[in-house]
């Protein structure tokens, strides 16, 4: 009979691992820091974006995140096309399409009048003096946000490129009589390339100590103080989301939200230390199938939503545009407010897929209500690192939850395993 031994469990490791990481990055800044390499190197292989070094601790994280990156566009096209095939009629897809899409927009959009709520209630902004925090190179950020276009988003974006092949080969696929061959294949091929990504995953400690210790060694806890109290009210109102919001959501469904989060606490673990929900994503997908819900539902939903239903995301561009705002003593007016929450409706969607898409989005929303300074962005370079793990968190968390909804709702739920159980 095996043993449940503790050091045999990924979780231990990756927690261990963040541990160290954090105490090298305070400790050791120099070790975390040391140079590997002369630059950063970076290069796309199919569509995808690698790019590590040139410091010791970015090399470790930032290969393990780029590996597991080499996963995600094939696993969206064989969970999204099968997921439409296996659904068996195209109603049945465009339904749960449709529901999935309506369900995403709501829930992102209460996320952004959250953060805005909150930001207004609780005004980190205020106090914050400006050449204290401010500091870093914005011009490629405020660039891209005045070339900003829909065709050229489309044409970057190389995970909505993919999403929307999968779509139509998917749909494509149930028209062809002779597709039994063709589907086997492709089952085939989405177990392996699992299985290649659970070999990677033994990765997760490497990747973890890495990401936690170039983020302390770099920036240092003291370089927070300044901008603690955003860090404070976007993590607080993060948390409120998940936990009453998201909360409500299980419940009315009929699972709770904390039996959920202990059930994918290794996955939520590796997202923390690596600030990616990439790196966990596909494991995500197989941890709700085990769950209960139906492969079909997990492979639509959860890539979908990879892109589409960004909570974190929301949350944060629509704390810090205020926040901004209250840092150089703007008042904004009620129709400003919700030309914010009409503006990130639209840009914050697909932000995932894009390298440094939250400042751009942001940049984005900035120039369209034209009373903010774009140079205000700086005072978020440093402090974004501390706040990107929420967000990867809070957008994981969201996509798990949707898709559990979702199945809930279309009867494709199977009782679940005991392991979530209280």
């Amino acid at each position: 009979m095996k043993k449940n031994n503790i050091t045999s469990n990924l979780t231990f490791w990756v927690l261990l691992s963040i541990v160290i990481g954090v105490i090298v990055g305070h400790f050791r800044p120099d070790i975390a820091l040391y140079p590997v390499f002369e630059k950063k190197i970076n290069y796309s292989l199919l569509g995808t974006e690698i790019s590590f070094g040139p410091s010791l601790s970015e090399m470790f994280s930032g290969i393990f995140i780029s590996l597991v990156k080499l996963f995600i566009h094939p696993i969206i096209f064989l969970t999204i096309s099968l997921g439409i095939v296996n659904m068996g009629n195209l109603k049945k897809v465009g339904r749960v399409g449709g529901k999935a899409l309506l369900y995403f927009e709501v829930i992102t959009t209460l996320a952004l009048v959250i953060g805005l709520a909150v930001s207004k209630f609780l005004q980190p902004g205020i106090g914050v003096i400006r050449d204290d925090v401010a500091g870093g190179d914005i011009s490629k950020y405020t660039q891209k946000a005045a070339d900003f276009s829909w065709l050229m988003f489309l044409k970057e974006n190389f995970t909505i490129q993919v999403l929307i092949f999968s779509l139509i080969f998917g749909v494509l696929l149930t028209f062809i009589t002779r597709k039994a061959k063709m589907i086997s294949g492709m089952h085939q091929a989405s177990d392996w390339v699992f299985k290649g990504l659970h070999v990677i995953m033994y990765l997760a400690p490497l990747g973890a100590l890495g990401g936690m210790a170039f983020t302390i060694g770099k920036f240092g806890i003291h370089s927070l103080l300044p901008l603690a109290k955003l860090m404070i009210s976007v993590y607080v109102t993060m948390g409120i989301f998940v936990f009453i919001v998201l909360g409500f959501v299980m419940r009315s469904c009929g699972e709770r939200i904390w039996s959920f989060l202990k059930f994918i606490k290794e996955e939520l673990l590796i997202v923390l230390g690596t600030s990616s929900s990439e790196a966990a994503l596909p494991s995500l997908m197989k941890k709700l199938e085990k769950m209960g819900c139906s492969k079909s539902v997990v492979g639509l939903v959860v890539p979908a939503g990879y892109s589409f239903n960004l909570d974190g995301t929301s949350i944060y561009l629509s704390m810090a545009t205020l926040f901004l705002a209250q840092v150089y003593g703007i008042d904004l007016s009620y129709g400003q407010l919700l030309t914010i929450i009409g503006v990130l409706m639209v840009t914050s969607k697909g932000a995932a897929g894009v390298t440094g898409s939250g400042f751009v989005v942001l940049a984005s929303t900035l120039t369209a209500l034209q009373v903010i300074p774009l140079e205000g962005l700086a005072l978020l370079l440093g402090v974004d690192r501390f706040m990107s793990e929420a967000r990867a968190i809070t957008n994981f968390i969201g996509n798990g939850v949707a898709t559990v909804w979702i199945a809930k709702h279309e009867k494709e739920f199977i009782a679940p395993a005991a392991e979530i159980k209280d």
